[in-house]
């Protein structure tokens, strides 16, 4: 009797502790896109970033430096919001590769997305492919797709396993990288092959709002249809057989839990380029804090994800003066320990 009377003021407390810690996460990520707005050749206080966003949305009419205004609005915001984003974006995907593959060392470019979507950039750039009629992020969208379903034929889609998936994704990299670099070293010049490479380490230089409104319904979609799917990749974690055995549609669930992933990831890709071990490392950190359940781990590493990319940006920025650092450079200098650690702890535990 005693347990029942309990587990409303059990149930009760969970929800005020999740609602709080959600609120404390929202908070976080603000600030630290505060900040980020905030740095830069010509400083902002975080009281004109909050002053500009209020103004722009018809909530106040604060008087502001018009200049301040301009490069709050038209620069630094929309760039910190996106890459909040795309770090939500590819820690969702990360959790969810590494569930489905049951492998820790999964991540989104798992799939052959990254190769496929540097073949598209460089086809476009380099090529001309589509005679200015087709930009860089749409040849990069191509790619990415085309080698998803390069990986889903060569895998044979819905019913192949997970090894079988991951040995497809390493021939998709291998054979579209080798067309990158084929066409980077025989049709490219010097100045092409330095903007390709740049792009392809990852750069929030060039997004805006349009590119903010795109990826914010693609990662916002993608990260509700995760949550659907939590307990069914909770399911996975015990194989595709106990999965099955629970009522699962394992083919169906792959098959849709792959494009899922494959369009977030192909969708960040194509317009900030190549950004390793957000996938990789974010998951991790997350399940550390919040435990393996997916209906809590999810929503940890889309917001884990978002600030972790918000400080990257930052320290892209600011690591050496006056210069500008590829995101994926300084993704990799955290990715690459963090990636050991892992490699170490499985040989322990072996």
């Amino acid at each position: 009797m005693a347990v029942s009377v309990n587990r409303p003021d059990e149930r009760l407390s969970r929800f005020v502790w999740s609602a709080g810690l959600l609120l404390a996460s929202l908070v976080a990520i603000a600030l630290v896109v505060g900040i980020s707005v905030g740095i830069g050749d010509m400083p902002i206080p975080l009281s004109t970033t909050f002053a500009t966003i209020t103004n722009k949305l018809g909530w106040t009419s604060i008087e502001l430096n018009r200049i301040h205004e301009t490069i709050v609005w038209d620069y630094r915001l929309s760039r910190a919001l996106v890459a909040a984003l795309c770090g939500a974006g590819l820690a969702l995907a990360g959790a969810i590769m590494q569930s489905m593959l049951r492998n820790p060392l999964a991540e989104p470019y798992v799939l052959g997305i990254s190769a496929g979507a540097s073949t598209g950039a460089v086809l476009v750039v380099i090529l001309g492919l589509g005679a200015g009629a087709v930009s860089l992020s749409s040849g990069a969208f191509a790619g990415a797709f085309a080698a998803f379903l390069f990986v889903a034929l060569l895998s044979n889609g819905a019913r192949g396993g997970a090894d079988r998936t991951i040995l497809a994704g390493v021939a998709a990299s291998q054979l579209f990288n080798a067309a990158t670099s084929y066409i980077v070293t025989t049709a490219g010049n010097a100045q092409q092959a330095r903007d390709v490479m740049f792009w392809l380490l990852g750069s929030f230089g060039g997004v805006r709002w349009p590119e903010f409104f795109l990826v914010s319904v693609v990662v916002g979609l993608g990260l509700v249809a995760c949550l659907f799917y939590a307990r069914v990749l909770d399911a996975f974690a015990f194989g595709d057989e106990a999965a099955a055995s629970l009522g699962v549609n394992v083919g169906r669930t792959r098959i849709i839990l792959f494009a899922l992933t494959a369009v977030m990831t192909a969708t960040i890709v194509s317009m900030v380029g190549t950004i390793g071990f957000v996938g990789l490392v974010v998951p991790h950190a997350a399940r550390f804090v919040v435990g393996p359940r997916h209906a809590r781990l999810l929503p940890a590493c889309a917001i884990v994800g978002a600030i972790f990319m918000v400080l990257a940006d930052i320290a892209s920025r600011t690591l050496i003066p006056r210069q500008s650092l590829p995101i994926g450079v300084v993704t990799a200098l955290v990715g690459v320990p963090f990636f050991s650690i892992i490699l170490y702890r499985m040989q322990r535990a072996s």
